[in-house]
């Protein structure tokens, strides 16, 4: 049998029946009020269905301060407890284990989500056109986020999420405490720029002891000044000293040479060397085949996390397996019918050119 379908067994004794992830994807769907909406449902469970080891959920906010996007679901209160155990419950349903990303967008916030103001490490705008201008945290402030995440992680406990994923990369909050870009403090909170994510961490695995806590990240940043492997090979370590139950690399493609950096081979290969085997770790970036995802775990990846093609082929875990045509491509004609889209999923694909490719219709 392929080791792509043999079980692993983390720290925390969480069992996945292969090495099989739907990657966090958003998918635009919540209610205004960050309800998870009905129609996502159908979504998740299909996928979770198909195969998979374990399912991680779209980003959920866990304070006011963080709301990201539209349709961003919400995990900062009891008010959402129902709505957080009906994506469990359809992810068991299928027969997967589910993980609760838990997360804060920081200056990623649109300002209008937020009472008109994002905030982050310190007040510097992202390097993208027309971003907003953040306020820098408080020190109160920062406590109360690194709480909002202790309680976040309670209430995936509660409503039956088999662990959680802080949300460590793509330019939100703990990210932009990494960053020399957005970090310019100078007090203890910029003076060491891993004292954000470590606490957030800590907290995550006090509030829930022996959960499965896993941590995602992005290894280098475009900016300058930004993120560069040295960096992140830092709070690798810092997190490996940690009993977390496995890391996540966010790549665009596994086979990517660092941004920055002229060390030979790739930079998931790089940072696998630095892990050195002390956590499992997931890899993701255009991993489409079969052949795809045996070759990331060749490197020595643990785990394979499938993105966008989860998305266009809701099957993909069972034809990889009987060799079955893989479509990479959603579909002109129906797309929410054919692929059990939710409707904020499938209307932002239809919105952003280019974000996913489309097949010919027919007709």
């Amino acid at each position: 049998m392929s080791e792509l379908f043999q079980p692993i067994t983390f720290a925390s004794g969480l069992t996945l029946k292969n090495r099989l992830v739907v990657a966090p994807m958003t998918t635009y769907s919540s209610q205004p009020n960050g309800v998870i909406s009905p129609d996502e449902l159908p979504y998740i469970r299909r996928r979770a269905e198909a195969g998979y080891g374990s399912f991680i959920t779209s980003a959920c906010c866990v304070h006011p301060s963080g709301w990201a996007f539209q349709g961003q679901w919400q995990c900062s209160s009891d008010e959402f407890l129902d709505s957080l155990a009906s994506v469990a419950d359809a992810i068991h349903a299928g027969g997967s284990k589910a993980i609760l990303q838990i997360h804060h967008g920081g200056r990623q916030c649109p300002p209008e989500l937020v009472n008109g103001t994002p905030v982050s490490a310190s007040a510097i705008p992202n390097a993208r056109p027309n971003s907003a201008v953040p306020r820098a945290l408080e020190e109160d402030e920062i406590l109360e986020i690194i709480e909002a995440f202790a309680q976040a992680t309670i209430r995936a406990k509660q409503t039956g999420y088999d662990g959680v994923q802080i949300h460590g990369a793509n330019t939100y909050l703990l990210q932009q405490f990494v960053s020399p870009h957005s970090n310019r403090r100078e007090d203890s909170w910029g003076q060491d720029c891993l004292k954000f994510p470590l606490a957030v961490t800590d907290a995550v695995l006090n509030a829930v002891p022996g959960y499965s806590v896993g941590y995602r990240f992005s290894p280098e940043e475009p900016e300058t000044p930004g993120i560069r492997i040295t960096d992140t090979i830092a709070l690798v370590n810092a997190l490996c000293d940690r009993p977390l139950d496995n890391l996540d690399i966010s790549l665009r493609d596994f086979r990517q040479p660092s941004l920055h950096e002229s060390f030979e081979g790739s930079t998931l290969s790089k940072i696998l060397e630095v892990i050195n085997d002390r956590l499992p770790l997931i890899a993701v970036g255009s991993v489409k085949s079969r052949e795809d995802a045996e070759a990331v775990l060749s490197t020595g990846a643990e785990l394979v996390a499938v993105a966008r093609v989860a998305i266009s082929e809701p099957e993909w875990p069972q034809k990889i397996q009987s060799g079955e045509t893989i479509r990479t491509k959603v579909v002109a004609k129906n797309m929410r019918e054919v692929l059990t889209l939710p409707n904020g999923l499938a209307t932002k694909i239809e919105q952003v050119p280019g974000w996913f490719e489309v097949e010919e219709s027919e007709d």
